[in-house]
C-alpha cells in the first residue's frame, strides 16, 4: 500500500472519543505524512451529557451550535484538504454549510462504525459528503453507502509474538448493554460444568448509568454489582488478557449486523473466536475453524475449538484489517468497491 499521497495533506478530523481509537487514528495518519486538526465531535463527554444527546438531544442543542461556531472561528484562515467525520452522532448541517464555502477543493468524507438503528443522526447530513462509508453491509447497501469493515490497531500484533501461558480456555471484554449480561453468564456456567477457566469484564460508564438500566431495562434485573466495572481497560490490559487466552467470545448488539471491534482486535491477535454475529460467515478471513457462530437465544458450544491451533488467515486480508489498510481504504481508494465484492450474499 502506498501511502504517498497523504503526505503534507491537511485534514480535520472529528470523532467521539472511543477507547482512544481517535488518537490511533490520528497518530497513524501522521505517521504518513499527514496533519491532523483533531476535535471531539461532542461538545462534552460527560454522563448527562451523552444522555441528553443520545435519548434528548433538542435540549443540548444551543451548546452543540455554540461548540460548532467557536471551532469555525478556531479553524478560520486554515486550508484543509479531507474533512473526515467519523459517526456523525451529533455534527450539525450549518457547520458543514459554512464549512464548505471556504474550502472549495475539500474532500468530504464520512464514516462510521455505528448502526443507523443505533444511531440516525448522520443519515441528515451524508448529502454533505463526497465519499460516505459504513462498516455494516446491511447500512451500506440500504443507504447508498461504501462498505468498509473496522480495523485492529498495530498493538493487537503484540499478542502473536509473545505467545503467552493460557490462563483463560474463554474470555469476555464489553460494554455493559443489552442481553449481554444474560448471555454471557449462561456461557460461564457451561465452562463451569466443562471445567473451562473463563474470565469476564463487564464494563458501565457509570454507577448512575447502570443503576437505570437496572431499574428500567429487564435485561439487567439479574445483573449484580460485583460483576460490573467502572472504570475501561487500557489496550494494555486487554492485549495481557489476550495474551493468555485460547478463545475471545463476542456477542454483538442485537440491533447491529456489522462486526464489532472486538472482532478485529482477535483478528489481529490471531486469537479464534465465538460469536453471536452470523453475518461473520459472509467476510473474507471466515475460518470455521478459528470462528464458531452461535444462536444467542440457544447458545450450543463445540468443545473442539478449545482443542485446535488458530489457522492463520491469508496475509493480504490480514494486512488490509489492519489500521493502515483502514486509512488506505477511507483515504486513498477512491472506488472502494473491494470489500462489497468479497463479502458472500
Amino acid at each position: 500500500m502506498d501511502f504517498s499521497n497523504l503526505k503534507n495533506k491537511k485534514i480535520l478530523f472529528f470523532s467521539v472519543r472511543t477507547f482512544d481509537l481517535e488518537k490511533e487514528i490520528e497518530a497513524k495518519l501522521n505517521q504518513y505524512g499527514a496533519s491532523v486538526d483533531y476535535y471531539d465531535e461532542r461538545p462534552s463527554n460527560t454522563i448527562i451529557v451523552k444522555g441528553l444527546i443520545r435519548l434528548k438531544k433538542s435540549l443540548y442543542l444551543k451548546r452543540i451550535n455554540k461548540y460548532y461556531n467557536t471551532i469555525l472561528i478556531e479553524i478560520k484562515g486554515k486550508k484543509y484538504d479531507y474533512l473526515f467525520v467519523n459517526r456523525g452522532e451529533v455534527m450539525p448541517s450549518f457547520f458543514l454549510e459554512e464549512f464548505k464555502k471556504t474550502q472549495q477543493k475539500c474532500t468530504f468524507i464520512f464514516y462510521t462504525w455505528d448502526s443507523f438503528k443505533n444511531n440516525k443522526h448522520p443519515l441528515k447530513i451524508l448529502k454533505y459528503f463526497d465519499k460516505t462509508i459504513s462498516f455494516d453491509y446491511h447500512d451500506a447497501n440500504n443507504y447508498n453507502l461504501k462498505f468498509r469493515p473496522l480495523f485492529f490497531i498495530d498493538n493487537y500484533r503484540l499478542v502473536n509474538s509473545q505467545k503467552g501461558k493460557i490462563k483463560y480456555d474463554l474470555s469476555f471484554i464489553g460494554t455493559a448493554h443489552s442481553d449481554r449480561y444474560l448471555l454471557a453468564e449462561k456461557i460461564f456456567n457451561w465452562c463451569d460444568k466443562k471445567q473451562f477457566k473463563s474470565f469476564a469484564y463487564f464494563y458501565s460508564q457509570g454507577f448512575f448509568v447502570f443503576l437505570f438500566k437496572k431499574i428500567f431495562d429487564k435485561s439487567f434485573k439479574d445483573f449484580r454489582l460485583t460483576k460490573i466495572n467502572f472504570k475501561s481497560l487500557k489496550q494494555t490490559e486487554i492485549i495481557k488478557i489476550y495474551n493468555c487466552s485460547n478463545v475471545i467470545l463476542d456477542i454483538n448488539h442485537p440491533l447491529q449486523t456489522g462486526l464489532t471491534l472486538r472482532t478485529f482486535e482477535c483478528l489481529g491477535a490471531k486469537k479464534k473466536i465465538i460469536t453471536t454475529n452470523g453475518e461473520i460467515k459472509k467476510y473474507p478471513f471466515f475460518n470455521p475453524n478459528n470462528i464458531q457462530i452461535i444462536d444467542r437465544n440457544k447458545p450450543i458450544i463445540d468443545e473442539k475449538i478449545f482443542h485446535t491451533d488458530y489457522q492463520d488467515i491469508d496475509p493480504i486480508v490480514y494486512e488490509e484489517l489492519s489500521i493502515s489498510g483502514w486509512i488506505y481504504d477511507i483515504f486513498l481508494d477512491k472506488e472502494l468497491t473491494k470489500w462489497q465484492k468479497k463479502y458472500k450474499i
